[in-house]
């Protein structure tokens, strides 16, 4: 029972500091991540265990599949060039600093335990940066790159994390035999995705109501990884290729009625992971702190720090020195881009995108999953969250006043590919009421053609003063049957009915809020 009022407490402490991110603008999972610290110093609290593979599967799975689900393919061919230097170069150079810095700083500690701390701390978390960068407005570029970044670098920091833990629990490490396996895993992992994306986009275009539609995501959703597991195959490779090919073959738009409850739903649930993954990471440092005397406190804090100090400065590196590749290759290939978009590189660019490392998720989870008899564990669970915290709170509090002082040029893509999609949309809508010559399409057809001016125009063709009526109209009839209620003339099963059609009705003037 201490544990379940334990957990109601955080989550409700967590909103509460979330509705405080929100009021001035910071990045909640900055926040998070300092109350996570605090509970390391509470008395009392009780230590929450789980399995090692239950942590992985737990918290890593749905963060991707969710990330997986919404990113773009187009934008991901068109920046693969800077994408794939921090998902290959970026990783493999934290990696191999972190791993050097922690055998320098702890000589006592196995190669392979510090190439695990290493991979560990070596993908950052896009949810901290594009909380902060939403609220600036950057170019869509530097967006694209860090959702990329987020979605793809898990995969390539995880698979050289398993192949550490994997050769320490060995005893031993070899690369030719490690190279093999390595590219096995991988495009076995690619296979089992895409192929297993198919039976689920069958079942679930199948399901008609929001529960079952969300329960079935989500045993598909563990379920892959746990037989790409039982394969010996990366659950996180193969859950990345699930998501983006089960987006692609939803041929048939998902319906607003299971759309909007699941994205609510999925939105939920990745903040309720970020909570108690710093809870969890935060309860387990209590007791290590305990166990350490004085000298080793403050030896483990210090060496914490300074491989703080080689994560950020190593991603900063790469990305101005990818930058003054990149513009080389401007220059000499006469102004062409990976992104097809002609506009050369700039220093602004790399950084902002080189101070947005912020650590999360992904890193602690890969923390708490070391099995129980790991060499330094408690040394390198420690070292991810000083260094998540201090990403968290160094890069996440500054990064909005360094892109107000950078002040970086505004661009119009998505505003431009939306009033292309809505255009094409009334279009549509107006073709096919031209072929049905009743009073009520003519009808229709005059409201959907104004609602095409207004686009045309630039504006919100749901921006009509129609629309606005609607609205008006629907607040209205809330009231009123609210107060039908309220005054005893209809019951709970008549407000419940009239309540959803004014629902629907709202939510078929506001699709696309």
């Amino acid at each position: 029972m201490q544990v379940f009022e334990t957990v109601l407490a955080l989550l409700l402490g967590a909103t509460i500091l979330s509705t405080f991110a929100r009021r001035f603008n910071i990045a909640y999972p900055t926040l998070i991540a300092i109350g996570g610290a605090l509970l390391a110093f509470i008395p009392g609290l009780p230590r929450l265990e789980l399995p090692p593979d239950l942590i992985l599967a737990l918290f890593v799975a749905p963060v991707l599949l969710d990330a997986a689900y919404d990113a773009s393919l187009r934008d991901l061919r068109r920046n693969w060039l800077s994408i794939s230097s921090l998902v290959i170069v970026a990783v493999v150079a934290t990696t191999a600093a972190v791993a050097f810095a922690a055998r320098w700083l702890i000589p006592d500690m196995p190669w392979a335990a510090a190439i695990a701390l290493g991979a560990l701390l070596a993908p950052p978390d896009a949810v901290a940066a594009l909380a902060v960068l939403k609220h600036v407005d950057p170019p869509h570029r530097i967006r694209v790159v860090l959702e990329g970044e987020s979605l793809l670098n898990d995969a390539s920091s995880l698979l050289i994390y398993r192949l550490a833990v994997g050769a320490m629990a060995a005893g031993s490490f070899s690369a030719s035999e490690a190279a093999p396996m390595f590219a096995l895993v991988f495009f076995g992992s690619v296979v089992a995705g895409w192929l297993l994306a198919f039976p689920a986009n069958w079942l679930m275009g199948h399901i008609h109501d929001a529960p079952s539609s969300v329960i079935i995501q989500f045993v598909f959703m563990f379920g892959v990884w746990i037989g790409a597991e039982h394969l010996h195959l990366s659950g996180v490779v193969t859950i990345v290729v699930f998501g983006l090919t089960l987006a692609r073959k939803n041929v048939a738009p998902m319906p607003a009625h299971l759309r909007v409850p699941s994205f609510a739903i999925w939105e939920t649930v990745t903040v309720v992971l970020n909570v108690l993954a710093f809870a969890l990471i935060g309860l387990q440092l209590g007791p290590i702190l305990e166990a350490l005397d004085t000298n080793e406190r403050v030896r483990y804090f210090g060496a914490a720090l300074l491989i703080l100090v080689v994560v950020i400065v190593v991603r900063l590196a790469w990305l101005l020195t990818h930058h003054s590749i990149a513009t080389v290759t401007h220059r000499l290939t006469g102004g062409r881009t990976d992104d097809g978009i002609g506009q050369p590189p700039t220093t602004k660019d790399a950084l902002v995108v080189g101070w947005s490392g912020m650590r999360g998720i992904v890193t602690l989870a890969a923390a708490m999953a070391l099995p129980a008899d790991f060499p330094y564990r408690d040394f390198i669970q420690l070292t991810a969250f000083v260094v998540v915290l201090g990403t968290l709170v160094i890069q996440g509090l500054t990064l909005k006043p360094l892109l107000r002082f950078l002040d970086l040029p505004k661009d119009s893509v998505v505003e431009d590919e939306l009033k292309l999609a809505r255009e094409a949309s009334l279009k549509a809508a107006i073709a096919t009421l031209d072929a049905d010559g009743t009073p009520a399409a003519e009808y229709l057809k005059h409201e959907y053609e104004h609602a095409l001016t207004v686009a045309r125009d630039g504006g919100d063709p749901r921006d009509t003063h129609k629309n606005v009526l609607r609205l008006k109209l629907v607040t209205a009839g809330r009231k009123a049957i609210d107060d039908l209620r309220n005054s005893g003339a209809i019951g709970d099963t008549a407000f419940r009915r009239a309540e959803e059609e004014l629902d629907q009705v709202e939510l078929s003037t506001r699709i696309g809020d």
